[in-house]
């Protein structure tokens, strides 16, 4: 008679399944470098999903060449602001930072984040040659968005990729202190990773949490728990066993993630009555085929795809229509 067996409930890929530590997501790797110097990032914030008509680019696909609705997602991304170059050199241990050159006018809103330098700092940009990697800190600009809350922007790095390092400076150089546009960092047709932090459930039960079996209604105690914390040996309870805690609020990465349009006008994506929890669209916007983390309002990371065989080139999505039907009341 063969062993009782069954597959263990929930991943532990995600491990532990605790609060993420800011609700800006933070980057852990990047692409490798193309032929010419840009930004591989940028940022926006959710706005809701819609549903689309579009002739479907996969080769691969059974209805490749035809019509289909496909549900999307819409980013709406305000232009980023260069506030800092950093250069960093490799070392036994990781980057340590090399030098760093920030610029001379700033938003006073950024004091809202951090202390800003009250001394200009001088523009070493011969030491800056001397970096490995070289990346922007930008930062965001929530005054432009009606929808989001909030007056303090966010701090976040990019990677700069592509071209040698001298190329990579004099890009740099010419960006420093100006404003980036998300038509200047990412094309139609181009694939993405979508990083955010999932939307919050707060503390869960076992079932719920990790999608365990319930047990028989002949026991004794509870229903909604699970049958045994463990063996006897190890006499401590392990990291294994599903348990009640935290649900959501995780940071979570979407890989290979289709870019079907980039606009200008909000008003020709924003449905009847805005979007649920959001509003009107007023700055440039994605439109991201599929679903990514988080609720509406919270900010996604966008990165060039680190996962993606560079296979298959989509020039431009056609879209034929675009639902802008009110989303109100579902």
């Amino acid at each position: 008679m063969p062993a009782p067996h069954h597959p263990r409930r929930g991943s532990m890929g995600y491990s532990p399944r605790k609060r993420a530590r800011s609700e800006v997501p933070h980057v852990k790797s990047w692409p490798d470098d193309g032929d010419t110097p840009k930004i591989q990032g940028f940022a926006g914030y959710k706005a809701g999903m819609t549903h689309a008509f579009i002739i479907d680019y996969r080769p691969t696909s059974t209805t490749s060449g035809k019509e289909v609705m496909v549900p999307v997602s819409v980013v709406e991304t305000p232009p980023l602001k260069v506030a800092a170059v950093r250069g960093y050199k490799e070392t036994a241990y990781g980057l340590k930072t090399l030098t760093e050159i920030w610029a001379e006018k700033i938003d006073s809103e950024l004091s809202r984040r951090l202390p800003l330098p009250k001394k200009k700092t001088s523009k070493d940009w011969k030491k800056l040659k001397e970096a490995d990697e070289i990346r922007v800190l930008v930062y965001t600009q929530p005054r432009l968005v009606s929808s989001v809350p909030k007056k303090k922007p966010e701090l976040i790095e990019l990677r700069v990729g592509g071209g040698s390092i001298d190329e990579r400076v004099e890009y740099v150089k010419s960006l420093l202190g100006k404003e980036v546009t998300v038509k200047d960092v990412i094309k139609e047709g181009d694939m993405i990773d979508a990083i955010a932090v999932t939307k919050g459930k707060g503390f869960q039960g076992h079932v719920k949490r990790w999608g365990v079996k319930l047990l028989s209604h002949k026991n004794s105690k509870h229903r909604r728990m699970i049958g045994t914390a463990g063996s006897w040996n190890p006499s401590w309870i392990q990291a294994t066993v599903p348990q009640a805690g935290q649900m959501g609020y995780h940071q979570r990465t979407e890989y290979n993630k289709r870019v079907l349009k980039i606009g200008e006008n909000g008003e020709e994506i924003t449905p009847a009555g805005g979007f649920p929890n959001y509003g009107v669209i007023r700055n440039h916007y994605l439109v991201i085929h599929g679903s990514i983390p988080g609720p509406a309002k919270r900010l996604v990371r966008l990165r060039d795809a680190v996962r993606y065989q560079r296979g298959v080139t989509v020039e431009k999505p056609e879209i034929t229509y675009v639902s802008t039907m009110s989303k109100q009341g579902r």
